[in-house]
């Protein structure tokens, strides 16, 4: 991978082999105008371990694409695996229990409960994925620690800034211990010192072996990444080594 190993305990259970594997997966919507084409046969292998970047302009499938590896979405066509359970034919129950164990999501805009504090963020999302009240609130503290926000964990969302938020947000979708991290966007909405700070942030969780795959407009964030796969029109049109391969 690259990257200088920092001394930061991993978060995850390390896997091995393929962690996501979709051949020719295809989504359209029904738009009022005309169909809108959205992933048209797209073919991706990510390894454990890997850290991809996805790129390409607005409007090509990249969000669409990691909707449908987390199970919110369903592809008309094709086969999506993740973590050797195949999406497409799975339940809505079978679904939601990959994402409780084996998928963490880290959204653009946070999406945390401003009612809560920190360590409570992080705490329901492990009881969530099945540990006990103590067990949440010490991984809680664990992650708080590993995101240097352990004196922030009384406080609430709204009193961080962009950049604590991001991380808090990251801590919350490592508390299951997740095989797969999808990152949409984590940078966007962030200035540029809140945004280097979380992607230094991933690349030291990948350095520890969490397999991400990352969705960003930026090219500069894509080439931290170990593999910057770049898409146009719902497919894929180029793949390239990043810094971090």
């Amino acid at each position: 991978m690259g990257r200088s190993t920092n001394d930061v305990t991993p978060p995850h259970a390390t896997a091995t082999g393929d962690v996501l594997v979709a051949v020719d997966v295809r989504r359209t919507y029904d738009a009022a105008t005309a169909p809108v084409r959205a992933l048209r046969g797209l073919d991706l292998t990510v390894a454990a371990g890997e850290f991809v970047a996805l790129t390409g302009p607005s409007g090509c499938g990249k969000s669409t694409f990691l909707d449908v590896v987390a199970g919110l979405e369903r592809p008309d066509a094709g086969l999506v695996s993740v973590a050797g359970t195949e999406l497409t034919s799975a339940s809505e129950t079978d679904l939601a229990e990959l994402r409780r164990r084996h998928i963490g999501i880290i959204f653009q805009f946070f999406h945390l409960v401003d009612g809560m504090s920190a360590l409570d963020n992080i705490a329901l999302a492990a009881l969530i994925a099945g540990a006990g009240r103590r067990e949440s609130e010490e991984r809680a503290r664990e992650l708080l620690d590993l995101l240097g926000l352990l004196d922030k964990a009384t406080a609430t969302p709204s009193t961080l800034s962009g950049g604590q938020r991001q991380r808090l947000a990251i801590a919350r979708a490592l508390a299951n211990r997740p095989t797969l991290l999808l990152a949409d966007e984590p940078t966007g909405a962030l200035d540029s010192d809140g945004g280097a700070e979380v992607l230094e942030l991933f690349c030291r969780l990948n350095d520890d072996g969490q397999t991400i795959v990352m969705v960003t407009h930026d090219s500069d964030v894509a080439a931290r990444a170990d593999r910057i796969v770049r898409m146009r029109d719902g497919r894929i049109v180029d793949e390239r080594a990043g810094a971090g391969a």
